[in-house]
């Protein structure tokens, strides 16, 4: 899998890429070339044999500001409408790679979390923030609608669609306690233990199965349109196709022999 990015930091350590966005000094706005690279990097991710978990951590204290008011929200407010469509389209596929690269996801956010920031945390697996993140989907704030990137259809899903309401309609800040209340944070720590915190769940599902991570992730995602009765028939198939893995045996002979598996992803 590629590191050499040049619009954030990718670092690829032991089957783990930490992603930074790199603007520190203005709190990790995202750009055009930004959101394209993050894109791209996401959709090669599903091909790649060398990645088992991403860790989107913050830099200098922030996760991200949101797209950047000079070099993103001016330009957009000359654009024609086929131009704007094809920007709105483009931050969207962001979200869908995300969702579909197949690989547990970890946001690890520290303070500064808004805008498209937040939207990257809320399309992530899992979210442990410090307890002093403050998220907001500030859309509305901007004079724009709360429904931006999938927002209406996935935070419902992680805190319930009254809170998601509240959060789309007014773009206030939500804290770091109420984050964890609301179940949109799996874990708060403290500042300095953020990074620590990301890096050992990211290391215990690096050594789950990862074809098992692959296809957790897979059905979580197809399983928001279907009924129940063929979200069942899908879980009957996808775990026949699991105990197919060299994995599934793995697990039971080390059951047999009182050992803890060392799974292999295959």
């Amino acid at each position: 899998m590629r590191s050499d990015v040049t619009h954030f930091q990718c670092v690829i350590e032991d089957r783990i890429a930490t992603l930074r966005l790199d603007r520190p000094d203005r709190k990790n706005p995202l750009t055009f070339e930004s959101y394209a690279e993050l894109r791209d990097w996401f959709r090669d991710l599903v091909y790649a044999d060398d990645v088992d978990v991403v860790v989107f951590g913050s830099n200098g204290g922030n996760f991200s500001s949101g797209g950047d008011v000079h070099d993103i929200i001016g330009p957009l407010t000359k654009m024609s409408m086929k131009e704007l469509l094809q920007f709105t389209r483009m931050t969207g596929d962001l979200v869908k790679a995300i969702v579909n690269c197949g690989k547990p996801v970890i946001a690890a956010i520290d303070g500064v979390c808004v805008g498209a920031g937040a939207i990257i945390a809320m399309a992530s697996d899992l979210r442990i923030a410090s307890d002093r993140a403050k998220c907001a989907f500030l859309f509305t704030r901007v004079g724009l609608a709360g429904c931006d990137m999938g927002a209406c259809a996935i935070l419902p899903r992680l805190i319930g669609q009254g809170r998601a309401a509240e959060l789309l309609y007014t773009g206030r800040s939500m804290s770091a306690e109420e984050g964890e209340r609301w179940g949109f944070y799996n874990r708060v720590v403290a500042a300095d233990d953020l990074d620590a915190a990301a890096a050992d769940m990211a290391r215990r599902l690096r050594a789950g199965p990862n074809f098992g991570h692959m296809m957790t992730k897979t059905m979580l995602a197809q399983e928001w349109s279907m009924s129940i009765e063929q979200a069942i028939e899908a879980e009957a198939q996808a775990q026949a196709i699991c105990m197919q893995t060299a994995d599934f045996t793995r697990a039971y002979e080390a059951f047999v022999a009182k050992q803890t598996p060392v799974f292999e992803g295959n």
